[in-house]
């Protein structure tokens, strides 16, 4: 989906039911950044193609906009073809974490001869765990991809390593998981403490005043749908700060 002169978003990529989750692309004149990379090699694969097909002598370079492995499972796709994966620093799983995400994926499948037969491993076939690269993001970071900048903006609180790519000429946000489109955002990889980090991110991303969001899941929003979505996902913040336990948690 195009959204802007450079900017596109990929929507929808399978991931456990009712979620569908978002990968995106900013397209400059030498170089092609590429936003998430779905959660298996299956939807690296998809956004390969696209990013290719719109400007094939590009140079591809991905960034992680955060650690959950319905970001990143796509990583290994684009690392066999030679292209270089950015991420935070601190976005580093393990192989244990991959198990245990795959066998948490295979939980949820409805029918028990399923579950039974293991039928995760055929969404997560060629997937294997790939980790950004040396080159880890630390602080607000700018990267030139000729004729065409984007920001790289620190806006931790669903979890330390969220980050959000700014083009900020086409006022464009791709913001991972710190903002959720239709969804109830995910508050459970935190507490008090982090929901009110994310709350200040939150504050940035406003700030800016994006015309175009693709938030990490659901639908990509536009014009006056846009500071509606941050207010939803602020007032669930200011709930769940307010009572000590993320709305889909557990209560005493």
């Amino acid at each position: 989906m195009k959204i802007s002169e450079r900017c596109y978003a990929v929507t929808g990529l399978g991931y456990s039911p009712p979620w569908c989750v978002n990968a995106g692309f900013v397209v400059g004149d030498e170089t092609t950044l590429v936003l998430d990379t779905g959660g298996n090699w299956l939807a690296g694969a998809t956004v390969h193609g696209y990013a290719s097909a719109v400007r094939p002598a590009n140079r591809l370079l991905v960034l992680n906009l955060e650690k959950h492995f319905d970001h990143i499972g796509g990583n290994g796709y684009f690392a066999e073809r030679g292209a270089e994966i950015l991420g935070h620093a601190a976005c580093q799983r393990s192989a244990a974490e991959f198990r245990e995400e795959k066998a948490e994926f295979n939980a949820t499948i409805p029918n028990a001869t399923r579950r039974a037969r293991g039928e995760a491993e055929a969404f997560f076939v060629n997937t294997r765990l790939t980790n950004p690269g040396e080159r880890r993001i630390t602080e607000d970071t700018r990267l030139d991809l000729g004729g065409c900048e984007v920001e790289i903006l620190l806006t931790p609180g669903h979890t330390p390593t969220n980050l959000s790519a700014w083009v900020a000429d086409e006022r464009v946000l791709y913001a991972g998981d710190c903002l959720i489109s239709g969804y109830l955002a995910n508050l459970d990889a935190g507490g008090p403490e982090e929901w009110r980090t994310w709350l200040r991110s939150l504050d940035r991303i406003a700030a800016l005043e994006p015309r175009v969001v693709v938030a990490g899941h659901g639908a990509v929003m536009t014009g006056s749908d846009v500071p509606r979505m941050i207010r939803n996902v602020r007032a669930t913040l200011e709930g769940a700060v307010k009572a000590g336990v993320s709305p889909t948690g557990e209560r005493g």
